[in-house]
C-alpha cells in the first residue's frame, strides 16, 4: 500500500502537485489527467528525482521520501519513462541485467533476467541489440526492465503510447499479471482509458495538481468532474 499525505511540489510560482492525499492499494492501480496535470512530477517524488514541497509518501509501511534515490531500485521501485531507457547498441539481455544487477533476487542472475524476458512475451532472441527491434518489442524491454528482481512498486508512464490496438492488448495483458507474477504494486499512467479500464481496479485522478476523483476505476470514470477536466465535457459519454 501507497499512504500519500498532503503531498505539495513548487516549481518557483508553478504548483505541480497541491496537497495531494491518495492511497493506492496493492494490484494495479491507475493515475490518470490532462497533459500538465502532474502525474509525471508525482513519479519524480516517487523516484527521489522531486523534492517536494510538503508532503509524506509511506511505501509498504516506510518513509519513502527518506530513502536515498539511487536506494530506492535496490528496495524494489522500478519504472518506465515516457522516453525509452533500454540502450539500443546493448542485447535485450543485457539491458534487463543491468537493472537486475541492483534488485534484490534469490534467482541467479541469468534466470531472473530470462524470466523477466519470457513474462512480458519478447519474441527477439536475447542476444539480439535492442536498436534492431521492431517499436513494440522496444517497449516491452522496458517492461522487462521494471520487473525483474522481484520489484515492490513498478510504475509505468505511458507504456502503450503509439502502439497499435493488438500490441497494446498484449501490453494490457501483461500488465494485469504484474502483480499476481511478482507481488508488485502498479501504478499505470496513460490516456488511453481502454487500457487503464482493462488494468486497473481503482484509479486516481489529477487535475492542475490536484486530486479531483479516486476510487473504482469504472465510477471515476464516470465522475462530472473527471468528464470535464479529462475528456473536456460532462457530455463526452
Amino acid at each position: 500500500m501507497i499512504d500519500v499525505a498532503d503531498l505539495t511540489v513548487r516549481f518557483g510560482g508553478v504548483t505541480s502537485l497541491d496537497g495531494m492525499d491518495v492511497t493506492f492499494e496493492e494490484g494495479t492501480c491507475g493515475l490518470i489527467g490532462p497533459n500538465g496535470a502532474g502525474k509525471t512530477t508525482f513519479f519524480n517524488v516517487l523516484s527521489g528525482f522531486v523534492r517536494p514541497t510538503t508532503g509524506t509518501v509511506r511505501a509498504f509501511g516506510e518513509d519513502l521520501l527518506s530513502m536515498v534515490h539511487f536506494r530506492r531500485a535496490r528496495w524494489g521501485m522500478r519504472r518506465t519513462f515516457q522516453t525509452e531507457q533500454a540502450v539500443e547498441q546493448l542485447s535485450v539481455f543485457d539491458n534487463v541485467a543491468l537493472v537486475q544487477e541492483h534488485a534484490k533476487t534469490g534467482a541467479t542472475r541469468r534466470q531472473g533476467v530470462l524470466d523477466a524476458i519470457s513474462f512480458v512475451g519478447i519474441e527477439a532472441d536475447p542476444s539480439a541489440k535492442v536498436g534492431t527491434l521492431a517499436a513494440g518489442q522496444r517497449r516491452l524491454v522496458e517492461v522487462a526492465r521494471a520487473v525483474v528482481g522481484r520489484p515492490k512498486l513498478v510504475l509505468l508512464d505511458e507504456p502503450a503510447a503509439g502502439l497499435p490496438e493488438e500490441e497494446t492488448e498484449h501490453l494490457s495483458e501483461v500488465i494485469r499479471q504484474i502483480p499476481e507474477q511478482t507481488g508488485a504494486l502498479v501504478i499505470l499512467v496513460d490516456h488511453d482509458m481502454s487500457l487503464v479500464s482493462a488494468c486497473c481496479a481503482t484509479t486516481a485522478v489529477l487535475d492542475f495538481g490536484r486530486l479531483i476523483a479516486s476510487g473504482p476505476t469504472a465510477e471515476v470514470l464516470r465522475d462530472d468532474r473527471v468528464l470535464r477536466a479529462y475528456l473536456g465535457t460532462a457530455e463526452a459519454v
